[in-house]
């Protein structure tokens, strides 16, 4: 397994495992229409190349021979708080210690940044809710975010003290 920080070439990449990780994981939460929305907003080209630009922002490629997953997280999103956006694996790859390494990493950055804790958020009714759990994380709260076009958000906050 490799893990390795992204560059501008490997956003292709990542919009690749976001379609096929989100097509796979919220068929049963979200209309197709919503997931399309939200991927077309969450994962253009702009909007990671302009995550990539932050010195703060970071994403990291999860590769086993080929890239299987990636992960996004933000140093000092708020005090003492590192925030993972986005953690993904295609099918596949999932149940195989992939996302115990990245969080893992997530962690170690956190720290090395000066955070004492990682935040982040997951969809009521996602599975992976029970993994964060597994991996030191709880949830602290609930919020529902309007995202336009007449969609919401409905996560539970979770985190994990470092």
């Amino acid at each position: 397994m490799e893990i390795r920080p992204t560059t501008i070439a490997d956003i292709p990449v990542i919009q690749q495992i976001a379609k096929i990780s989100w097509d796979n994981t919220y068929v049963t939460i979200n209309s197709k229409e919503q997931i399309d929305y939200m991927l077309s907003k969450m994962y253009s080209t702009e909007e990671i190349t302009r995550h990539m630009a932050d010195p703060n922002y970071h994403y990291f490629l999860i590769a086993d021979d080929a890239p299987v997953g990636f992960v996004g997280f933000e140093n000092h999103y708020d005090p003492g708080t590192t925030k993972l956006h986005r953690i993904y694996f295609l099918p596949d790859a999932q149940g195989k210690g992939f996302g115990r390494k990245a969080i893992d990493l997530v962690k170690e950055k956190a720290v090395q940044a000066g955070n004492h804790r990682v935040m982040l958020t997951v969809n009521k009714k996602n599975p992976a809710q029970k993994a964060y759990e597994a991996l030191g994380f709880q949830v602290y709260g609930e919020e529902v975010n309007d995202i336009g076009e007449g969609y919401v958000m409905d996560d539970f906050l979770m985190e994990c003290n470092l």
